[in-house]
C-alpha cells in the first residue's frame, strides 16, 4: 500500500487530506534527491539549534550583580564576558531564518507548481512534504521555547545599553564586529515578536505568493489546506494513528497541522477559520483538545494570538467559543 494510504469516505473537494503520509520514513527518490540534500543541511542545523535554544540559561544573575553595582569595574566586566557569547549564539539563530526562508521556498516552489494538484504533489514527493513538514516542526517548537525564555530579551537588551553606553565613552567593543547596530535593530524587531520564527515563515509564504504571479494562489493554499487535512485525519483514526513507531509523531503532527493552519491564514485572503474555507477548523480544534492539555496549550495559543482571521466577523461564534482559553 506504499507510504501514502488512501483514506476511504471523505470528500475530496472538500478535504484534499485523503492520505496518510508517513512522516516518519518516507525517503526521497533519485529527482528528488539534490534538492533533499540541499534542505536536509538546514534541518540538521535546525536540530541544533533547537538544542541550543533549549540550553539557553542566560545570564540573569550577573546582570542582576551588574545592575546593583554600575561602579565596580569587576562585576560590569563579568556580566559582559557572560553576555557577548549569548548574543553572538541569538545573532546566529537570527541568521538562520535566512537559511529557514531559503529552504521553504525550494520546497514550495515545487509543491505548488502547476506540473500537478497539490495533493498529487504531496503524494509523489512525499519526502520533499516530510521536509516541509519538518520546517513547521522546528518553527512552532523554535517559538515555544523562546516565548518561555525572557532572558532571550533580557540579555540583548541589556547587551544593547552597554554598547550604546560603550560607544558615548569610545570604548571598544570586539563584539561590534560581530553585531554592528543596523544588525542589531532587525534582531531587536525579531526577537521583540512573541513568534518570532512563526512571523518569519508567514511573511516568506506571502512573499513566495507575490514574486510568483505565474503561479494560481490556489497553489499554495491547497497544499497547505491538504497539509492540514492529512495531519488531522492521521490523528483522529486509530488505524493510522497506530502506524507512528514514536509517541513524538503525535506532537510532530499537531505541530505541522498548526502551522499550515498559521500560514493559510495568512496567506488565502478569507483566511482559515471562514465557512468556505477548505480547512476544517472544528475538526482540527476539537483534534488538538483531545491531547493533554500540557502538550497543547502553546499550540492553542498560537491559533488564538498569531492567525489573522481568527477576530474577523466572518468566522463562527462556535468557533471562537473553541478557542476561548479556559
Amino acid at each position: 500500500m506504499g507510504n501514502l494510504i488512501k483514506v476511504l469516505t471523505r470528500d475530496i473537494d472538500n478535504n484534499g487530506g485523503n492520505f496518510f503520509l508517513d512522516f516518519e520514513n518516507a525517503q526521497p527518490s533519485l529527482s528528488e534527491r539534490p534538492m533533499w540534500e540541499k534542505v536536509n543541511q538546514v534541518l540538521m542545523e535546525a536540530r541544533v539549534i533547537l538544542d541550543d535554544l533549549q540550553a539557553y540559561r542566560g545570564a540573569g544573575e550577573e546582570i542582576r550583580q551588574a545592575i546593583q553595582s554600575p561602579g565596580m569595574e569587576g562585576v560590569q566586566e563579568t556580566a559582559w564576558a557572560a553576555v557577548v557569547p549569548l548574543v553572538i549564539k541569538l545573532k546566529t539563530f537570527y541568521e538562520f531564518t535566512q537559511k529557514l526562508e531559503s529552504s521553504l521556498w525550494c520546497l514550495l516552489d515545487v509543491l505548488t507548481s502547476s506540473a500537478a494538484t497539490p495533493t498529487q504533489h504531496l503524494e509523489q514527493k512525499q519526502a520533499l512534504a516530510r521536509q516541509f513538514a519538518h520546517i513547521l516542526h522546528f518553527t512552532l517548537r523554535f517559538d515555544e521555547l523562546k516565548m518561555t525564555n525572557p532572558a532571550i530579551q533580557n540579555d540583548f537588551s541589556y547587551y544593547r545599553r552597554t554598547i550604546s553606553r560603550m560607544r558615548i565613552n569610545n570604548l571598544a567593543a570586539n563584539v561590534g564586529n560581530e553585531v554592528n547596530n543596523e544588525l542589531a535593530n532587525r534582531m531587536s524587531l525579531f526577537y521583540a515578536s512573541a513568534t518570532p520564527m512563526l512571523k518569519t515563515l508567514s511573511d516568506a509564504t506571502i512573499k513566495f505568493v507575490s514574486d510568483n504571479q505565474d503561479v494560481p494562489i490556489e497553489n499554495t493554499t491547497d497544499c497547505l489546506s491538504t497539509m492540514a487535512s492529512v495531519c488531522k485525519v492521521m490523528l483522529e483514526t486509530p488505524e493510522y494513528r497506530s502506524r507512528f513507531t514514536s509517541d513524538d509523531t503525535v506532537l510532530f503532527c499537531l505541530r505541522v497541522m498548526v502551522g499550515v493552519i498559521i500560514l493559510y491564514d495568512h496567506v488565502h485572503p478569507a483566511g482559515a477559520f471562514v465557512k468556505t474555507s477548505n480547512i476544517d477548523m472544528k475538526g482540527c480544534i476539537r483534534v488538538l483538545k483531545e491531547q493533554p492539555p500540557s502538550s497543547v496549550e502553546g499550540l492553542l495559543n498560537a491559533l488564538r494570538y498569531t492567525t489573522k482571521h481568527l477576530n474577523d466577523e466572518s468566522t463562527s461564534k462556535q468557533i471562537k467559543n473553541m478557542l476561548l482559553p479556559n
